[in-house]
């Protein structure tokens, strides 16, 4: 890690805003309990991967031992140790993702982008792409996460369709790519099919 421990970083004004107004929502003893959040914030400004530097820079303004950050850093996935592409696409291949096709996902979103393998960045930096763990939306299986946006109902013409939007600067609408909306079931409800009842029905009548 030292290769780029000397590559400076601090958060920009509104985010050092930002970090202040999270660290008070813990006591002053605690405040190293921030961390978590605090390494987020930082990865974002530093087009999203966690650098030696903003470890530092957090260990210092939490005033812990560089160490502890790094630990937390180097355990939780949602940190990126190296720098990635543009559009950070992780595709889910749990067990319920992928019983409904998601290796054929992740190898359309590798085809569809040059080739590329899981772990591996586009060689114009738009792209990187990761195979993830449970993303927790089984029921809309198989899916994608870019950035914070969630792809679901995917099929391998749809998924083309997200990453060329992207490539194009747009940003497709998250959510599942089917035409249902949010979990519902394809079919059609099935249940709760009829008007609620108010208050005071199918009540004994001192209770109504």
């Amino acid at each position: 890690m030292s290769d780029v421990a000397q590559v400076p970083f601090e958060f920009n004004a509104d985010n050092l805003k930002r970090a202040q107004e999270i660290i008070s929502h813990y006591p002053p003893q605690y405040k190293k309990a921030a961390v978590i959040p605090l390494l987020d914030l930082g990865q974002r400004q530093n087009k999203g991967w966690t650098s030696i530097s903003v470890m530092n820079y957090i260990a210092n303004l939490l005033e812990m031992p560089p160490m502890r950050v790094y630990e937390v850093a180097t355990f939780y996935t949602m940190f990126n140790r190296e720098p990635i592409g543009e559009h950070f696409v992780q595709v889910c291949t749990t067990t319920p993702c992928m019983l409904r096709g998601a290796y054929d996902i992740l190898d359309t979103v590798c085809g569809h982008l040059g080739g590329i393998k899981p772990g591996e960045t586009t060689k114009d930096g738009k792209f990187t792409v990761i195979e993830v763990e449970c993303q927790g939306a089984c029921s809309n299986a198989p899916m994608l996460v870019v950035g914070d946006d969630f792809y679901e109902d995917l099929t391998a013409e749809t998924t083309k369709k997200v990453l060329d939007a992207f490539a194009k600067g747009e940003k497709p609408k998250p959510g599942p790519q089917s035409g249902r909306h949010t979990s519902e079931n394809s079919a059609g409800l099935t249940a709760l099919t009829e008007k609620p009842y108010g208050p005071g029905q199918h009540c004994q009548p001192e209770f109504a």
